[in-house]
């Protein structure tokens, strides 16, 4: 017998809102008229959406820097997030890829509610053996950690085995990346902090700098030592991060110091103007959306070669406090709001 069709989705919902900038509660959650699919998009009905950096950014209106892009006053879109998984509820015109009653992952508009719409060519597939809580964590963060590891020259696909250093490697970013350097055959080390050790070595750290201990980029066994530095904190100087960096090695910036006025706006430049010696590169990285690079992150989680580490789960109803905890910065890996009754 053919699948029986999902129920026509209802008129409204429940939806995640703020209407002006500030701590995180200002959110809030109300009933909200269920969106309508355009062209080439799907409606989907949420199961887990990703709590993101950017979440809690776009609440506080910082950097101040980036307020005429989203609103200088207030917010110009009233709706958060975009990290999301769930099912099919509906299709606009021209969708052919997917159909209502399909499970799939990766970004959409809005997906801190019950349904959000997303372009069919943002979703893909949600592999049978992995949950949507799971699928949620990945689509920016395992993005990231991806085309980092890709712009510092990974896959290599020849001997001798990079050296990666992850600095950050227990947060959202981090945890995806030193799974993914290992599965591209990378001997990997981890910087993080004391509580978070042993995470970062079940991950396929071979070796882990406690940064409450040591100085990474100090110490004189690190010196010279590495293929890449993937620096999702930006918490050394520029100077000192080359100093671990082999001749010809790759410092990729991934994320930079906060601050109100112009957040890591100054890092980036600064990785962009300034030359490193030695022939060594510096990439500031702009995480792309990719269809091709979130359907080789599918096959990896399906192949239980990547396994997303989730540190919390939040109802919708308390979208302020997961936003919360990731703004504190502390997160151990992904923190994720389940929706719709997600596992």
């Amino acid at each position: 017998m053919p699948p029986t069709a999902p129920p026509a989705p209802p008129a409204r919902m429940r939806a995640v809102v703020y209407d002006r900038y500030g701590p995180p509660e200002v959110l809030r959650c109300e009933d909200a008229p269920v969106p309508a699919p355009g062209d080439g998009e799907v409606l989907l009905a949420v199961h887990a959406a990703g709590v993101n950096p950017r979440e809690w950014h776009f609440v506080r209106g910082t950097p101040y820097a980036l307020r005429p892009l989203f609103g200088l006053a207030r917010p110009r879109a009233r709706r958060l997030g975009v990290d999301a998984a769930g099912v099919v509820a509906a299709v606009g015109r021209g969708v052919t890829r997917l159909a209502p009653g399909d499970a799939v992952f990766g970004t959409a508009r809005g997906a801190f509610a019950e349904y959000a719409c997303a372009a069919e060519a943002a979703l893909v597939p949600l592999p049978p053996a992995v949950a949507f809580a799971q699928a949620a964590a990945v689509p920016t963060a395992a993005l990231t950690a991806l085309q980092g590891l890709r712009a510092g020259g990974l896959p290599a696909g020849q001997p001798p085995t990079p050296r990666v250093l992850v600095n950050g490697a227990a947060g959202g970013v981090g945890t995806f990346a030193v799974q993914l350097a290992r599965t591209f055959g990378a001997a990997v080390t981890g910087v993080c902090s004391t509580s978070n050790t042993a995470l970062v070595r079940s991950l396929g750290a071979e070796h882990v700098v406690d940064y409450t201990r040591d100085d990474v980029t100090a110490a004189a066994e690190h010196r010279g030592r590495y293929d890449l530095l993937l620096d999702c904190v930006g918490n050394r100087p520029l100077a000192a991060c080359a100093r671990v960096l082999r001749p010809g090695g790759t410092y990729v910036a991934v994320g930079g110091p906060d601050g109100r006025w112009v957040g890591p706006l100054p890092r980036m430049l600064a990785v962009r103007a300034r030359p490193a010696a030695g022939g060594r590169r510096r990439v500031p990285l702009v995480t792309r959306r990719s269809a091709d690079d979130l359907r080789l992150l599918r096959d990896l989680l399906a192949a239980g070669r990547v396994t997303p580490v989730l540190d919390r789960r939040y109802a919708l109803a308390d979208a302020a406090a997961a936003v919360r905890y990731v703004e504190a910065g502390h997160a151990r890996g992904k923190v994720i709001l389940t929706v719709h009754g997600a596992a």
